[in-house]
């Protein structure tokens, strides 16, 4: 098993950055593919973007394609997620979820471990 602790959400004004981590308990990290997605008010849980077990392929949403980057050091035990360019549709809770059966994916279901989430709103 692995516990995943988000943080770094808060209030940015649009255009601005925020950089997500998430903490991983276990020594097994590097065994787990890597996801963050996001859910806003009344609306499903969206994929924002996955990384595979070593780094070294990653999957973005197309809304968020160029303005977000996943990463991950597996020495940290810790996933990141860099916001750049923020915009108010950007604003939801974000969660990690991590598996270790997949290679990497788009879909909440195919995670098995999900963090408590990090609040992130943007204003315009």
């Amino acid at each position: 098993q692995v516990q995943l602790v988000e943080s770094g959400g808060g209030l940015v004004q649009a255009g601005g950055s925020l950089r997500l981590s998430c903490a991983a308990s276990g020594r097994t990290f590097s065994s787990y593919a890597m996801g963050w997605f996001r859910q806003a008010p009344g609306k499903e849980r969206e994929f924002v973007a996955a990384i595979t077990r070593s780094g070294g392929s990653t999957d973005y949403a197309g809304s968020v394609k160029g303005r977000f980057t996943i990463s991950r050091d597996n020495a940290k035990n810790t996933a990141y997620l860099q916001m750049n360019s923020l915009k108010p549709e950007d604003t939801a809770v974000y969660y990690c979820a991590a598996d270790r059966h997949v290679l990497r994916s788009t879909t909440p279901s195919m995670y098995a471990y999900w963090g408590q989430g990090t609040q992130v709103t943007v204003s315009s």
